[in-house]
């Protein structure tokens, strides 16, 4: 992949002020935004038989072990759900942090991982992958009123489908960050209240 969209994308990062999230109440987990050949990023269905959020898209990612950076945290999930094993060199930056409904903060890692990938998704836990070209990404959300909420909920259409928040969300995030150059923020947008629990 060309390395003048590897500097691009970390110059965007590294020019972005991400903001953390205080919320010593919730679960820290980070998820991986990964670039690789296409150029793409890669995205999951979570498996059905999941206890917590079956079918549902996801970015590989999982709740951060004690002592374990964000990086580590993201790097390990997508070891354990897709078998790509990345450095701590293929680390590009961080979005901000998303509160979840559920329980969480999330912290979105973006990683470097180029072409020739073996990937082996874990079927206990990955329903489907997929590739998302950063032009299909490159594409404008939805906003939705609930009546369980004030805020607006977030659909992002891809693939034939709505990628709600977090996932939808992040996703939007990293589009307004790195494609489009634009300081924009997402913590206040909601998730569907399927995604509550």
């Amino acid at each position: 992949m060309d390395s003048a969209l590897r500097e691009r994308v970390t110059a965007a990062l590294h020019a972005f002020e991400r903001q953390a999230a205080d919320r010593q109440d919730l679960k820290p987990a980070a998820v991986a935004i990964v670039l690789v050949d296409g150029p793409s990023i890669l995205l999951t269905r979570r498996a059905t038989n999941l206890r917590g959020h079956p079918g549902q898209w996801a970015l590989p990612g999982g709740r951060a072990d004690p002592g374990e950076t964000f990086g580590e945290a993201a790097r390990r999930e997508l070891a354990e759900e897709l078998g790509l094993t990345l450095g701590a060199d293929a680390e590009l930056g961080l979005l901000d942090d998303y509160a979840t409904r559920s329980g969480y903060v999330i912290t979105p890692v973006v990683l470097w991982a180029g072409g020739d990938l073996q990937l082996r998704p874990n079927p206990a836990e990955v329903g489907a992958l997929y590739r998302v070209s950063l032009e299909q990404l490159d594409v404008e959300p939805r906003y939705v009123s609930i009546p369980e909420s004030e805020a607006p909920v977030i659909q992002l259409p891809l693939l034939g489908s709505l990628v709600h928040a977090p996932t939808g969300a992040v996703l939007h995030q990293f589009r307004e960050v790195v494609l489009r150059g634009r300081a924009t923020r997402v913590a206040h947008l909601e998730q569907p209240v399927f995604a509550w629990r």
